[in-house]
């Protein structure tokens, strides 16, 4: 899998694999604008304390770090850095499975589902 990063530009740690950015800019060209990130954040909950967020976001806050991935901005809010830093957001596109994953180092584990981590 190789990944495309700028280390000269890097606000956060967070990496967009090559399919992850090409399935990013798929969708946000099915939804006609121009003005969409990919916003990745960590908020309290899930059986293991911790959820990872995914979504599209057109606003731009005050502490958010930005990354490009060749066209695709990925966001972090500066409360989220710290727990995301050096995740791999990827892609799969398979038989068995279809969605994107992240790849966290940080987390020190995780629930039988695979939503939630600590």
């Amino acid at each position: 899998m190789s990944q495309t990063v700028d280390s000269a530009t890097s606000t956060h740690g967070v990496q967009l694999s090559d399919a992850a950015a090409a399935k990013v800019k798929s969708l946000i060209d099915q939804e006609g604008r121009d003005d969409l990130r990919l916003r990745v954040a960590v908020q309290p909950g899930g059986c293991s304390g911790l959820i990872y967020q995914l979504f599209f976001d057109e606003r731009l806050m005050d502490d958010d770090l930005v990354r490009d991935f060749e066209g695709v901005e990925v966001v972090v809010d500066k409360m989220s850095t710290p727990y995301l830093d050096g995740a791999v957001v990827d892609f799969e596109d398979t038989i068995q499975k279809q969605g994107f994953t992240i790849d966290n180092p940080n987390a020190e584990g995780s629930c039988a589902c695979g939503d939630s981590f600590s």
